[in-house]
């Protein structure tokens, strides 16, 4: 009995409750019919644009940059006086103790046109050598260097000429004071002004002589030894009481007396070629005279100029010589107890002018000159 009036309790629960809802979506449905759309024509208000940022937001991930700087102006000038008004301002003078400046010598160009070096023919260098092949080793070192300047030979052969009567001590003394504008390997020849004017007499030979050497040192050196070894084959070149005449892989000539350096003289076309009848072998070569040399030359390297014949090379003031067909115009040798000086072509800013010399010159009279040519041509008769 309690079950079903249980049931029925529970049936009028559920009755109850679905006539609640039926009656509230009732309700819904009218109220939702009764209230129109809105008109979509209607526009809705606008909004206020959003303000403008005043710069983007830092990212957090990047360091913060630096306040940027505003530069300051810059000052404003005087304007230019018209040309013509600048003030006039002296240029500083050098202090003093300042070596003079130095600038090119006479005739030598600052830089030379970009040619190839010139060829000689074995036979060509072998013309070109026999003046000198025969000399002793320091001094054929001074003659091919000099003649790498051949123009300055001219004029260092005046030189020479006019202090003849100079000798030693006094002769490097004048040297120094006159501030020479030469090269000092030209200078190294002012002592033995007879081969100075040897070379000066025959400009266009001296010049070939030194683009040769200029152009290929070693084919020089190659052949100096052929035609040494021609005149030693041919019983010319001989040991005497002046010079030491070493014959190995190479022949070396050197004076017996280091500071006593002999000038050969010496007939080419009879030296190099077999003994014709009638011909004294032991007298072809001549040996009558000698220049001293002493400590007062040795800034010119006088004295310690040599040959190295297993390297072809010459040295000159105990450096090996590197002036080449390339580097001609800006090679430089070292001669640390040389001042080099310009030549006195005129005045120029900032270099000093020669001074005047102080003591007499003396040219050779014409008949010791021509007793000079007689005594070598005597030596070339044998």
């Amino acid at each position: 009995m309690k079950v079903i009036v249980n049931r029925r309790i529970a049936n009028r629960k559920l009755a109850t409750s679905s006539a609640v809802i039926l009656s509230a979506a009732l309700c819904a449905a009218q109220a939702f019919a009764q209230a129109p759309y809105p008109d979509t024509s209607q526009q809705y208000p606008q909004q206020a644009p959003y303000p403008q940022q005043q710069a983007p937001y830092p990212d957090p991930s990047q360091p913060a940059p630096y306040p940027q700087q505003q530069p300051a102006p810059y000052p404003q000038q005087a304007p230019y006086p018209a040309q013509g008004q600048y003030p006039q301002q002296p240029y500083p003078q050098q202090p003093a103790g300042y070596p003079p400046q130095q600038a090119p010598y006479p005739g030598q160009p600052a830089a030379y046109p970009p040619t190839p070096p010139p060829y000689f023919a074995p036979q060509e260098l072998d013309r070109l050598t026999s003046r000198i092949a025969l000399y002793p080793d320091p001094l054929l070192a001074q003659v091919l260097a000099a003649a790498t300047f051949s123009d300055q030979i001219p004029a260092a052969a005046t030189w020479a000429d006019q202090h003849h009567y100079l000798t030693g001590p006094a002769l490097a003394a004048a040297m120094q004071a006159d501030q020479l504008p030469w090269d000092p390997s030209v200078q190294a020849l002012l002592p033995f002004p007879n081969v100075l004017d040897m070379m000066a007499s025959d400009p266009a030979w001296t010049r070939e002589l030194g683009d040769a050497f200029l152009a290929s040192q070693p084919a020089v050196m190659d052949s100096v030894q052929r035609m040494r070894r021609q005149a030693w084959n041919y019983g010319y070149l001989r040991t005497n009481p002046q010079v030491v005449v070493t014959n190995g892989p190479y022949i070396a000539i050197t004076p017996v007396t280091p500071g006593f350096i002999v000038v050969p003289y010496y007939n080419p076309a009879v030296v190099f070629f077999p003994p014709r009848p009638g011909i004294v072998v032991s007298a072809a070569i001549g040996f009558r005279f000698g220049v001293s040399i002493g400590v007062a030359f040795q800034p010119w390297g006088l004295g310690v100029g040599r040959v190295d014949w297993g390297a072809r090379a010459v040295f000159i003031n105990n450096a090996r010589w590197g002036r080449t067909w390339v580097n001609r115009a800006s090679y430089v040798h070292p001669f640390p107890g040389v001042r080099r000086y310009a030549a006195a072509v005129g005045p120029r800013p900032g270099v000093a002018p020669r001074p005047v010399e102080n003591h007499a010159l003396r040219p050779r009279t014409e008949q010791e000159k021509k007793a000079i040519r007689k005594e070598e041509r005597r030596d070339d008769r044998h």
